[in-house]
């Protein structure tokens, strides 16, 4: 999923999350933010990025009108060809960031947010103008970044054991932080780097692969191995794997039983 729109943001906020990366930029006006608890200034030349679970607020001034990206993370699934193109965008959403915009970007913004309001029924031109401006700001960092030596690293199979062990509960990238032995912000961006998905990506993945192995090596019932790897219940499951490999519960356990 990727959608684009220009609003006003209201003079009053209310803190909320979403299960989407959002980004966002100033068009006209100012704003204030709060992401994590971290407060900081929004204007047309400044975009604030925002990862999935991240709470956050914000409220404007009488003047201010933005632009929300929304991208969710697991969308294309993984196994898709059409992920790499994700890939590049992943690294804008490893925490929670101001960016300051370069005045190229910043004037790819205003035409963006100029064609946005001439014809604001194309939503195809939105979602292309919206991804070119994500892919600007990926490039931008990526360069930055390249300037960076890496200090610190993840194991990924210390995080794995770590989510095998609590598969059947609720598990947060704060937990899988806490494992590792280093702050969200940073746990975000050092497992990226040594991945190349995030931690949400890999929690998800975890699960589905668990479940996978159950439902085809074992008797158990759609709704126990839901349980015992974490889902909600067993639609959860079933629009999980049918969202990001293609397939459902029935079938695998159906694709088991033959010789």
């Amino acid at each position: 999923m990727l959608d684009a729109r220009l609003q006003k943001l209201p003079i009053a906020s209310h803190q909320h999350r979403h299960e989407h990366h959002q980004i966002v930029v100033g068009v006209q006006g100012e704003a204030e933010l709060s992401v994590d608890g971290n407060g900081s200034h929004l204007d047309t030349w400044k975009a604030c990025l925002v990862p999935t679970e991240a709470p956050h607020d914000y409220c404007g001034d009488n003047q201010n009108h933005v632009m929300v990206i929304n991208l969710d993370p697991y969308i294309p699934a993984l196994n898709s060809p059409a992920h790499a193109d994700y890939d590049r965008l992943a690294p804008l959403f490893e925490k929670t960031r101001t960016l300051d915009m370069d005045s190229r970007l910043q004037g790819l913004v205003q035409f963006a947010a100029g064609e946005f309001g001439r014809s604001p029924e194309n939503d195809a031109m939105r979602r292309h103008l919206a991804a070119s401006i994500l892919h600007c700001m990926a490039d931008r960092m990526a360069d930055r970044r390249a300037r960076l030596p890496a200090r610190y690293s993840v194991n990924p199979d210390l995080v794995r054991r770590y989510i095998l062990r609590n598969l059947h509960r609720k598990i947060t990238v704060e937990d899988m932080a806490r494992e590792a032995c280093l702050s969200v912000s940073r746990f975000h961006e050092v497992f990226r780097e040594g991945t190349g998905i995030t931690p949400h990506q890999f929690l998800l993945k975890t699960r589905l692969d668990k479940a996978t192995q159950l439902l085809t090596s074992t008797a158990l019932s759609i709704a126990e191995i839901s349980y015992r790897t974490g889902f909600s219940s067993q639609s959860a499951l079933t629009n999980a794997l049918r969202k990001h490999n293609g397939t459902t519960p029935s079938r695998l356990q159906s694709g088991a039983c033959v010789d």
